[in-house]
């Protein structure tokens, strides 16, 4: 099986941290910025313990200032997912590095990655994210922006950040801001913390689909209530795994949550971080778990049918993969 040849949907992506350690450095190299101590030897960024991967991620981010900046960011994630059998994609956005919060610089970030993704062959929708640990009034203003631009590109809205900050409850009013404006939610929980911050997730928030939500296999009630209410996990095992989540993919919990029933899909997170791609990830499940074509077809449909997009576009690229 050729792993980057396989069509792929991937769901959950954070832009910054999608962005190749080789467009960062030349960006660093042509605005003078000092990057020492981001890199390793081969040029990858280099981190060991968390604390050290937020302090590279932010470090790394620095260059990045402009619209025109962030719309050759895209360009150069879209490429890199191009080269993995990527077709379709959901990116992570921060309007609180796009602007501040303010919407008429929002939107002059927001048309600089729409005609870079407009550009691509990757068919591409963009999911600004409120920062959980900035608090409950700084997601009332990301939210509004989003609420605002919704429509073409932007298609969903969703929460990233320190899950361990905060009750869920307090970004409901967010939360129901974006709904109101017609825009698909998702958040991160069940990752660092436990299947209760997923359970407080689903009550508070209402989502319809939760980035990780892997420690959602230490509650056996809570797995029922994915499957019965049809939530879809966007699953990272490379991430996962690289965080300490789990030691290994052998004992990720995404077998165990597919097996029971739960909708579950396969993503990068932040891929260069992690040294991961799609190609990596298809490849290390089928190894380790035993998956086929037929198996990345079923996550890839599963994908297709949870993706913040038209009709048109999720039956088009539905055809896509065998048996759709």
């Amino acid at each position: 099986m050729n792993f980057s040849e396989i069509a792929k949907t991937e769901l959950h992506l954070h832009l910054e941290g999608a962005a190749p350690p080789a467009f960062i450095r030349q960006l660093a190299g042509e605005k003078g910025v000092n990057m020492e101590g981001v890199f390793d030897a081969d040029g990858a960024y280099v981190w060991t313990t968390f604390v050290e991967f937020l302090a590279t991620y932010e470090r790394a981010c620095e260059v990045l200032k402009t619209p025109e900046d962030f719309g050759r960011l895209v360009s150069a994630v879209l490429a890199e997912q191009a080269s993995h059998g990527v077709i379709y994609t959901e990116h992570f956005l921060a309007p609180d590095f796009c602007g501040g919060g303010d919407l008429v610089a929002w939107k002059e970030y927001l048309a600089a990655m729409t005609e870079a993704a407009e550009a691509s062959p990757v068919e591409a929708r963009f999911i600004p994210t409120c920062v959980r640990h900035m608090g409950p009034e700084q997601a009332k203003i990301t939210a509004r922006v989003s609420a605002e631009t919704a429509g073409g590109l932007v298609t969903g809205f969703g929460m990233g950040g320190d899950e361990s900050q905060f009750a869920a409850a307090d970004f409901a009013y967010a939360f129901d801001m974006a709904r109101e404006a017609g825009l698909g939610l998702t958040s991160h929980a069940g990752e660092v913390e436990g299947a209760s911050s997923v359970r407080e997730t689903l009550d508070a928030l209402r989502p319809s689909r939760i980035g990780h939500g892997v420690r959602s296999i230490e509650d056996a009630d809570l797995v029922a209530r994915l499957v019965d209410e049809g939530v879809v996990l966007e699953i990272c095992p490379g991430s996962n795994v690289a965080l300490g989540v789990f030691p290994d993919l052998q004992s990720h919990s995404i077998a165990a949550l597919r097996e029971a029933g739960v909708a579950i899909t396969v993503s990068t997170d932040d891929p260069p971080y992690f040294h991961t791609d799609m190609t990596s990830e298809y490849r290390n499940l089928s190894e380790t778990l035993g998956w086929t074509q037929a198996d990345f077809d079923a996550i890839n449909q599963t994908a297709m049918q949870a993706a913040f997009c038209d009709e048109a576009t999720r039956s088009r690229l539905l055809a896509k993969f065998n048996g759709a």
